[in-house]
């Protein structure tokens, strides 16, 4: 095998791999999003005021750098390129990024990640039908059934899927991704500049209060 091949391959490898983990690591965020009567039963058993204020920024940053990590990677896939080399459930997992994009902005800079405030639930609602959509697009899209197994057991839903709906299936995965890269794209766009409008809210209103 050329150099160029063993690089390529190591390369589409490293990318698969980057997209399963962030589909883990959804899971992950909305699982410690959600347990916080677990969180408040350890919490009873810290003593100290400062461990206490600890736990509790632990609880939440946790949470939100998983999402982070998430809404980095599925923004890095999104390219028409990216999504040309690897099996990406389109449009599943660019729609969940989106979903998570959108949590991630009410978690950081509207309150979200506080429980109790309406933001917080908004927020947990996204990120569970982000993870859905990304379960849905990982189970039947990215990883059906292989054609070994089509081949003994012919399927046309199983064959419709693999040939349609995994962005790297030639041709019509490759024409579903790039249209789903032109609707998708410009809203994730739409999503950061809403995060960074609220982040520069947050600033002036802090130099207003010094």
């Amino acid at each position: 095998m050329a150099p160029h091949d063993i690089a390529k391959a190591l390369e589409i490898w490293t990318l698969q791999t980057l997209l399963n983990l962030s589909i883990i690591l959804g899971l992950l965020s909305l699982g410690l999003a959600i347990v916080q009567p677990y969180y408040q039963s350890l919490r009873k058993h810290l003593t100290l005021r400062v461990s206490i204020e600890l736990w509790d920024v632990f609880t939440i940053l946790v949470a939100d750098i998983f999402l982070v990590l998430v809404v980095v990677v599925g923004f890095f896939i999104l390219n028409p390129d990216i999504m040309a080399d690897i099996k990406v459930a389109v449009p599943f997992v660019p729609v969940a990024t989106i979903l998570f994009a959108i949590a991630l902005v009410l978690r950081l800079f509207h309150g979200g990640h506080r429980v109790g405030e309406p933001q917080f639930l908004t927020a947990t609602y996204l990120m569970l039908t982000a993870n859905l959509v990304n379960i849905i697009g990982f189970s039947f899209v990215m990883e059906a059934p292989g054609g070994e197994y089509l081949a003994h057991h012919p399927s046309a839903f199983w064959t419709f899927v693999k040939t349609h709906l995994r962005s790297n299936a030639d041709p019509h995965g490759l024409e579903l991704a790039q249209i789903t890269f032109y609707i998708c794209f410009p809203i994730l766009m739409a999503v950061f500049l809403w995060g960074f409008a609220s982040a520069l809210s947050h600033l002036k209103k802090t130099e207003v209060v010094k």
